[in-house]
């Protein structure tokens, strides 16, 4: 049994993993801290941008898994798959952004939080089923 849908974006969201985990890197660099933050405004950002997106995306994955072993309707997948992305997307862009891009912290919490949200109450239905 193979799950497109979801490899698909577990494949994206681990390079964009990637991408935050290199801006970490450069950040430390330029700012010169081995452990921490060293009160670097944009190694803080950048660290918390990808201490989110560890945070959030396991948990997305999973629960984007098992619908998709439950209900194999692929654009029932991919809509779950999108809201993840997109989300993590909006937020780790507004994090790094130097003036806050609010709106994207926001928008991209709240998309996460809706995918976590209504795939959790997803999974509970397909499993009663």
């Amino acid at each position: 049994m193979t799950f497109p849908v979801t490899t698909l974006y577990a494949a994206v969201l681990g390079l964009l993993l990637i991408v935050l985990s290199d801006l970490v890197t450069r950040s430390r660099r330029r700012s010169r801290v081995s452990i921490g933050h060293g009160d670097d405004p944009l190694l803080e950002r950048t660290m918390r941008a990808h201490g989110n997106f560890v945070e959030y995306v396991p948990l997305g994955l999973i629960l984007l898994l098992l619908i998709e072993v439950k209900h194999p309707d692929p654009w029932v997948v991919h809509l779950f798959g999108l809201m993840l992305l997109l989300g993590r997307l909006l937020h780790a862009y507004g994090m790094i952004r130097p003036d806050g891009a609010v709106s994207g912290r926001y928008w991209g919490t709240a998309l996460t939080w809706l995918m976590i949200l209504s795939a959790s109450l997803a999974n509970l239905w397909l499993m009663a089923k």
